[in-house]
């Protein structure tokens, strides 16, 4: 979208100004002892997924999508081994609002009074069990925009972990590279004990940690630097802004591993989106998008975590204010309005602050490209016989990747008196790697080597003759002529000699990469795809490559696919398409008299 858009301050929806949306329909009884108790059946996950469907509360599409996966869960009476507990998810939020107090500005000193979006969150954390009363999630990140109560949040879950989750011995810690960040969420937990008479009693609050003598639990800061890493028995670990990390995995690993001998362990990782690039953030972010692929895929998903990420589904959005609340669901509660009004005229009005802008309040990562395609858009479940089709001619694209990786090769084909695009892929890896980009990717390559989807190339890269050879299979066996063949232009030129030496000089064209060729086919593609006049036969690999594309935009609008290093996140199957489709329509007159 053009930074000429118009710029819409004063949102018409989702302004929160009604308590049942931000605080819930159930309200909470007092009982005899004075203190806050919600029903036993009680459920903000089904409360607020109600608000989400009804279109009471506008969320982005990876928290739509964790909502999703979680209410199916409930509503199919558990997932695997678990099941939802009311009385666990309950407890964590009782234990919050009875005893944890605000400790700054207006509402220091008073009761935390938990928002429907946050209520939720927390029965999602500490509500799914087992039969015998453990935790199923061991490890939440949230993302969400600054000023949104995380801070608040890490705290209680903190001080829950100390003293409210019946674990002796319980080792909590705040940690960070740096010691005064580590120290944020531990110094805001102190003073809300020192806030809250019923916690003082319980818990002493020392000038370097927090402990609680009736059940030997102790509470601290620490950092990187620090002496003591070594021989922690974790019970909670709360790594709060890790986005400023740098060199922040050997940090991550620690504490991770320090979890393995308690029963019910928590990691918890909150952030916003930040500016360090190629770190713990960008790592733990691209595990995101892996798990919401794997949903999508309904592969094998790490199922003892959760993903909350808050964020703009695309980053124009932040010139309509309705759309704030995607990545702000405190928005003109916990979040002032104004004050983020009076930071996008400013933007506005200077483009060079909307890098830093869009990154710290709506979760945009700096570096970050647009999703290309939602999930309805890329999937087609149809399939085709390519021998009762009888295809005569095709066109061929190649997208080699990494030599060392996944490469693809593609034919795509019309038939007389049908307006379907028919497409067949082949993909290979090489067979030293196949282990490794499996434990990598979380992707079942293993499977799709057993549909026959995949090959293997034989040592550590792929050889460029296992592409002519299947493109030999596709002429020969199947006798479809090979009419012209795309190839990107950075293409190992052995490669294009031995594919002119097979096919013909005239039958290969290069491909030049980038928004000035690659836009306006890009857009007709997608539009083809969304009708379902792409018929790709259901392969599961390119449905996949599909659904990890990205694209860059420019100021007019023109896209281009955006290839990434990241061998997790292939978009080799796409690449190789987009090649093959590219020469279709420049070839598409001729190619259609072909056929």
């Amino acid at each position: 979208m053009s930074s000429t858009t118009s710029l819409i301050l004063e949102p018409t929806k989702y302004l929160r100004n009604n308590p049942n949306i931000v605080f819930g329909k159930t309200k909470p009884v007092i009982n005899k002892k004075g203190l806050k108790e919600y029903p036993v059946d009680y459920n903000p996950i089904l409360e607020y997924w109600e608000q989400i469907q009804k279109g009471e509360v506008l969320v982005c599409n990876k928290v739509y999508q964790q909502y999703e996966e979680i209410v199916s869960w409930i509503k199919n009476d558990g997932y695997k081994e678990w099941f939802f507990s009311s009385k666990r998810a309950n407890h964590i939020i009782e234990f919050a609002e009875n005893f944890c107090c605000h400790s700054k500005g207006k509402q220091a000193g008073k009761k935390v009074v938990l928002e429907l979006w946050e209520k939720a969150y927390l029965a999602c954390v500490y509500g799914f069990i087992d039969i015998e009363g453990n935790r199923k999630h061991q490890r939440v990140v949230l993302i969400v925009g600054k000023k949104n109560g995380k801070s608040l949040l890490d705290s209680i879950m903190g001080l829950y972990g100390l003293v409210g989750d019946n674990e002796g011995g319980a080792e909590v810690y705040a940690v960070a590279t740096k010691k005064d960040q580590a120290k944020i969420v531990w110094l805001e937990a102190k003073r809300m004990v020192n806030k809250s008479p019923v916690l003082k009693k319980r818990i002493k609050t020392l000038v370097g940690e927090i402990s609680s003598d009736f059940n030997d639990g102790v509470f601290k800061a620490l950092a990187s630097d620090s002496d003591s890493l070594d021989g922690l028995n974790i019970h909670t670990v709360i790594m709060d802004e890790w986005h400023q990390w740098k060199n922040g995995r050997a940090l991550y690993d620690i504490m991770a591993d320090g979890i393995t001998a308690r029963e019910q362990p928590l990691i918890i990782m909150t952030s916003t989106a930040g500016t360090i690039r190629e770190d713990i953030f960008d790592e733990i972010y691209e595990e995101a998008e892996i798990q919401f692929n794997n949903m999508k895929l309904e592969n094998e998903v790490d199922d003892r975590t959760l993903f909350f990420i808050y964020e703009l589904d695309k980053k124009s959005e932040w010139r309509d204010a309705n759309n704030w609340i995607k990545a702000n669901p405190g928005i003109n509660t916990i979040k002032k309005l104004r004050a983020l009004q009076d930071k996008a005229k400013r933007v506005a009005s200077n483009p060079r602050l909307e890098k830093n802008f869009v990154c710290k309040e709506f979760n945009i990562r700096e570096t970050s490209s647009e999703s290309w395609l939602t999930f309805e858009q890329l999937n087609n479940t149809a399939t085709f016989d390519i021998e009762e089709l009888k295809p005569r001619y095709c066109i061929s694209g190649i997208d080699l990747g990494a030599t060392t990786d996944l490469t693809c090769a593609t034919i795509i084909f019309r038939v007389p008196n049908d307006e379907t695009l028919y497409v067949k892929q082949m993909y290979w890896l090489p067979s030293d790697l196949l282990e490794k980009r499996v434990a990598e990717d979380k992707i079942p390559y293993t499977i799709w080597l057993d549909q026959g989807l995949l090959r293997l190339s034989e040592g550590n890269r792929v050889n460029y003759k296992d592409v002519t050879k299947w493109l030999l299979e596709v002429q020969n066996e199947l006798d479809i002529y090979i009419y012209k063949i795309g190839y990107d232009s950075w293409s190992s030129p052995y490669l294009v000699d031995e594919l002119q030496q097979n096919f013909g000089g005239h039958v290969t064209e290069k491909v030049v990469q980038g928004a000035k060729t690659f836009s306006s086919p890009m857009k007709r593609f997608a539009a083809d795809l969304e009708s379902k006049k792409i018929n790709y036969d259901n392969n599961p690999i390119l449905k996949w490559c599909l659904s990890n594309s990205a694209i860059q935009v420019d100021r007019n609008d023109n896209i281009a696919l955006v290839k990434t290093s990241n061998s997790r996140r292939r978009i080799d199957g796409v690449a190789s398409l987009l090649d093959a489709y590219i020469v279709y329509e420049d070839n598409y007159e001729n190619y259609m008299n072909m056929i």
